[in-house]
C-alpha cells in the first residue's frame, strides 16, 4: 500500500516533467532552428519472492515501483524552410550544423540569422559569435572586407559580331564604351574601310581624335575570319593614366559564331558583343550560393565568390547539449565531422532563409492530453491509497 503512494508520487513528478518538455516545445514554436524533445519515460522495477525462490520463472514475482523521466530525446528531424528576404540569413537543406567560435569556445547551431558586424565579420545576431569558414581543410573566420568593393580593370579586347558586307566601302561603329585602368569610363569610335575586302580599321576617342588607324583584317572566301588576320590591337592612352592595350577581336578562323564578311548589298550590320572591362563596383547584394560559398553582386556587374561556410555534423545527436539560444555543444568524446556544404554526408545550403522549428502543435497537443490524464490517473491512485490507509488507521483505533 505504501508502495503505491510512492508509485503515484513517481507518476506526478514524471508526467510534470513531460508537461514541462511540451511547455518548452510550444513556446518555441516560432523559434528559427528549434529542436524539439521528447521526455524518455522509464520503469523502475523492484523484486521480491512472494513464494519460492526469487528470480526464479514461475516462482517469484515483480512488482513495479513508478515511473522516472530524467532525460530528454532530441527531435532531429527537418524544420520548415521559409525565405526571409535577408541576404545574409541561410538554412541547411539535409545535414549539418553550422559551427559558431566566440572566445575559445565552439558551438554548433541549425539557426542561421547572421549578419555582418563593424569588423566585417560573419556573425550570429544573438550571440555575436563568429561563422567559421571552411578552407583549404581548416576553418577561418568569415570576413567580407574584400569583398566590398570590386577592383576596376582596364578593357584590353573588344569582341565583334555579325556581318562587314564586302559591298560596302566602309561601316562605322559608334560609342564603343571602354573603361581605362583606374575605372574611367570612356567612349570610342570604330571606322572600318574596305579595300578589295582588306579592312583597315581607324579608332577615334570622344574628342575625335585619332587613337589608332591600320591594320588589315581579312575574311576567307566562305567569310569566317582569316588566321592571322583576325585581330587588330592599339594603344589607348588617355590622360593621366597608364596606356592599356585593346584588342579588336573578329572572332576564331573559319569560324561563323562571331564576325563574318558575305556579300549583303552596301550595308553592314557589324557590331559590339563584348569588351572586359569595367569600372569601380560598390557591393549591392552579399548571399550564399547553394554549395555554401559567400556571393558578392556589385554595381559595375561583377560578381564573386568568398569564403564557404563550414558545416558540422556528428554521428550520435542525441549527445548535443541544449544550452540556449539556439546553440548545441558537443561532448568531448565525440569527434565532429568538418565539411562544405554539398559535400559528403552535408545537406545543401538554402541563401536568404531560414529553418523554422520542428515543433508539430498537433503532436504537442496530442501529447499534452496524455501528460493530463497520466498526471490525473497518478492523483486517483494517491486518492484511492490515501483513503485504503485511512481505512486501516480506522481498524486499528477500533480494536482498541
Amino acid at each position: 500500500m505504501f508502495g503505491s503512494v510512492y508509485t503515484g508520487m513517481s507518476g506526478l513528478l514524471t508526467f510534470s516533467r513531460g508537461l514541462d518538455v511540451i511547455s518548452n516545445n510550444v513556446a518555441n514554436l516560432n523559434t528559427p532552428g528549434h529542436k524539439g524533445s521528447d521526455l524518455l519515460f522509464q520503469d523502475i522495477f523492484y523484486r521480491y519472492g512472494l513464494s519460492g525462490e526469487s528470480g526464479q520463472f514461475g516462482l517469484g514475482s515483480q512488482i513495479g515501483n513508478g515511473v522516472t523521466g530524467e532525460r530528454t530525446s532530441l527531435r532531429t528531424s527537418q524544420g520548415e524552410i521559409r525565405e526571409t528576404g535577408n541576404q545574409t540569413d541561410a538554412a541547411i537543406d539535409g545535414n549539418g550544423f553550422f559551427i559558431l567560435r566566440k572566445e575559445g569556445e565552439t558551438t554548433y547551431t541549425r539557426a542561421g540569422q547572421f549578419e555582418v558586424d563593424e569588423q566585417g565579420y560573419l556573425v550570429a545576431q544573438n550571440s555575436q559569435a563568429r561563422v567559421a569558414g571552411y578552407q583549404s581543410g581548416q576553418l577561418v573566420d568569415i570576413n567580407i572586407s574584400a569583398l566590398r568593393n570590386s577592383a576596376p580593370s582596364a578593357t584590353t579586347e573588344i569582341r565583334l559580331i555579325n556581318n562587314l558586307s564586302t559591298g560596302s566601302a566602309e561601316h562605322e561603329i559608334s560609342d564603343v564604351e571602354v573603361f581605362d585602368a583606374i575605372g574611367g569610363r570612356h567612349t570610342l569610335n570604330l571606322l572600318f574601310r574596305n579595300d578589295n575586302g582588306i579592312w583597315s580599321v581607324e579608332v577615334t576617342d570622344e574628342n575625335d581624335e585619332v587613337v589608332a588607324t591600320g591594320g588589315e583584317i581579312r575574311f576567307q572566301g566562305n567569310g569566317s575570319p582569316q588566321e592571322g588576320a583576325n585581330t587588330f590591337t592599339f594603344d589607348f592612352s588617355p590622360e593621366n593614366v597608364d596606356t592599356s592595350r585593346i584588342t579588336l577581336n573578329f572572332g576564331e578562323p573559319g569560324s561563323f559564331s562571331s564576325a563574318t564578311s558575305f556579300s549583303s548589298g552596301a550595308s553592314s550590320d557589324l557590331a559590339v558583343e563584348s569588351q572586359n572591362g569595367f569600372g569601380n563596383g560598390a557591393l549591392i547584394e552579399l548571399g550564399f550560393n547553394r554549395n555554401g560559398a559567400l556571393t558578392a553582386e556589385f554595381s559595375n556587374g561583377r560578381s564573386l565568390e568568398g569564403t564557404r561556410i563550414a558545416l558540422a555534423w556528428f554521428q550520435d545527436l542525441q549527445s548535443l547539449r541544449q544550452i540556449g539560444g539556439g546553440l548545441f555543444v558537443a561532448d568531448d568524446n565525440q569527434e565532429a565531422l568538418i565539411d562544405a556544404p554539398g559535400q559528403g554526408v552535408m545537406g545543401e545550403l538554402v541563401g536568404g532563409s531560414i529553418e523554422l522549428s520542428n515543433v508539430d502543435l498537433t503532436l504537442e497537443f496530442t501529447d499534452l492530453i496524455i501528460m493530463q490524464r497520466g498526471f490525473q490517473g497518478s492523483s486517483q491512485i494517491l486518492t484511492v491509497a490515501n483513503e485504503m490507509m485511512q481505512q486501516l488507521l480506522d481498524i486499528g483505533r477500533g480494536g482498541r
